[in-house]
């Protein structure tokens, strides 16, 4: 299990995240494939809420992604005006296993962000840190 907010700081390794959440990102990626899922997880300091799905729009969606960019800005726009928090991002690895890949670690903004990754039927959570992907610890409550 994994994941914690940018807004904890890189000591916080575990946090709460709904079953909603883990649920809609497994669909999100099955109705994907087998192209790649993404989007961006809401909440506040210590629990992820919801999802925004966004559009792939990476040219080769089947093995990249790259959320729409006016999704995430609505997102961060919403949240200063009172809305959910950007907690961070999520997308799938229609082949591939549930961690940060190759590509993921060299685009990632290495920001404190929290990553949620599906693949092979499972969704972990990563910190984003300078140093690398770090597997966090989370809790399934319900919403």
């Amino acid at each position: 299990m994994t994941s914690a907010s940018p807004m904890l700081g890189p000591w916080a390794m575990h946090f709460e995240v709904t079953r909603d959440v883990v649920a809609a990102i497994r669909a999100e990626a099955e109705r994907a494939h087998p192209r790649e899922c993404c989007g961006i997880l809401l909440g506040d300091v210590a629990r992820i809420d919801a999802i925004l799905p966004a559009a792939n729009v990476h040219a080769l969606p089947e093995t990249n992604f790259e959320i729409d960019p006016q999704t995430l800005i609505d997102a961060h726009r919403a949240a200063r005006q009172g809305g959910e928090q950007v907690m961070g991002y999520y997308h799938s690895h229609p082949a591939g296993a549930a961690e940060p890949s190759a590509t993921d670690c060299a685009r990632a903004a290495h920001d404190g962000r929290i990553w949620a990754i599906a693949g092979a039927g499972r969704v972990t959570f990563w910190r984003d840190n300078k140093g690398g992907f770090i597997e966090l610890s989370y809790s399934a409550v319900d919403g």
